[in-house]
């Protein structure tokens, strides 16, 4: 039985990208071990998951300083390449997937390299935009150029890369990176699991009340995502929208201060701040709404941005108010999401009102998106996937995923927004 190795710094069990992946390997016949965090209430630190063999390492993620993510990169890095390196002469791994952030987690198997196995780079975040974001740093600094040279050795390590849209591709196809080295995994929803979560999901406390029109935003409350301009937004668009309500879904740094701006525009009775949800409870969550909100902001770093939430939505049919940024346009058309323009509550107010009003407009929206998420679902991604780690592991030049396309052997390659 041949072994793959996952290396990734989160928690395993809520990185659905990493666990999409690892599963569909262990049911095609792999041996799959993960190395992660672990978080706070997990006392093993080593267990299994639907097949799959997770070792953690306990190191918490307080990050806010350069300093603090620096620690942690580091800690975790150090611990991942001394695990990789021992497990790869007990279990031979055929291939190390390496998921960023950060880039340079793919050295911790460069060891493991040179006892025979092949990296793939799955860089479903690009950490050069990610800096310019998150410290407001200017494109031509010195931090930002050594950020692109790091990625570049990335590269060159990696037998191939693997990441979640188009547009990052032909970014990094810009940045040197062959286009025969690259595919496009997208960010999709494991429906079989989706769906199956929300059969078994336990009753939900907060009950939907007789009437209401809930707009619905799930994951963590940080300021990119933009939640305080979804409330600007419902606050400019209630008057228009009587029987409406915002539930906020997670937690997260912002979430104090989301509710100060509620309690500030007298909407305490119609924005909820849920908190946490459990993720097998969200599908019944979802169910609950009328609209998805994603009101996530515009800047370097999320326009290249391919939502999870996104596509939960789309496979439980809601139809999905979302900010105009460029790798989301690419998959989906105007006929597809009720785009606004980013950072603007005044649009986002009037995307809101439109889809309240309109029952017929919020069914063909929701139809249009599954039409167009149906090329990129995670059956579609799942086997090429699968093909892509065959190919590595039997010839170590998986085939260029557009010459696969030209010759009608793959699928999924885009949508009707990006053919026209």
């Amino acid at each position: 039985m041949k072994s793959v190795c996952f290396v990734v710094q989160s928690d395993y069990e809520l990185d659905n990208r990493v666990r999409r992946k690892a599963e569909a390997l262990v049911a095609a016949g792999y041996s799959v071990d993960v190395l992660a965090l672990r978080r706070l209430s997990q006392p093993q630190k080593r267990y299994v998951l639907n097949g799959v063999n997770v070792s953690t390492v306990s190191l918490g993620k307080r990050r806010g300083s350069i300093a603090r993510y620096v620690f942690e990169y580091l800690a975790f890095f150090l611990w991942a390449l001394g695990r990789v390196t021992l497990q790869m002469r007990r279990r031979q791994y055929v291939v190390i997937d390496v998921n960023t952030l950060p880039d340079v987690l793919i050295f911790a198997a460069i060891v493991a390299k040179w006892m025979g196995a092949r990296l793939v780079l799955d860089m479903h975040e690009i950490t050069p935009e990610f800096y310019i974001s998150k410290y407001g740093a200017r494109e031509d600094s010195w931090v930002v150029r050594g950020l692109k040279r790091v990625e570049r050795w990335c590269f060159r390590l990696a037998d191939h890369v693997i990441t979640i849209n188009e547009p990052i591709r032909e970014l990094f196809a810009a940045r040197g990176l062959p286009e025969s080295k690259s595919t496009v995994i997208t960010n999709a929803v494991d429906e079989a699991r989706f769906t199956s979560a929300f059969r078994e999901s336990r009753a939900i406390d907060v009950v939907k009340d007789p009437g209401a029109f809930v707009m619905m935003y799930h994951g963590t409350l940080t300021r990119i995502y933009g939640l305080d301009i979804a409330i600007e937004a419902f606050r400019l668009a209630q008057a228009e929208m009587p029987s409406a309500q915002l539930w906020i879904l997670g937690g997260g740094p912002e979430e104090d201060s989301l509710a100060r701006l509620a309690r500030q525009h007298g909407l305490i009775s119609k924005v909820k701040l849920v908190g946490l949800v459990s993720p097998g409870d969200i599908p019944a969550w979802l169910s609950k709404c009328d609209v998805g909100i994603l009101p996530l902001r515009r800047d370097v770093f999320l326009e290249f941005a391919s939502p999870n939430k996104l596509a939960e939505f789309v496979v439980m049919g809601k139809p999905v108010v979302m900010s105009r940024l460029k790798a989301v346009q690419y998959y989906f058309s105007e006929t597809a999401l009720a785009y606004f323009e980013p950072n603007s509550p005044a649009d986002l107010a009037k995307q809101m009102v439109r889809v309240y009003r309109d029952g017929e407009l919020r069914a063909r929206l929701a139809a249009q998106a599954r039409t167009e998420y149906a090329p990129i679902r995670w059956d579609v991604m799942k086997q090429r996937y699968l093909r892509l780690m065959e190919e590595v592991v039997t010839s170590g030049k998986p085939t260029d995923e557009r010459s696969l396309v030209r010759r009608g052997l793959a699928t999924g390659s885009g949508s009707a927004s990006n053919r026209r």
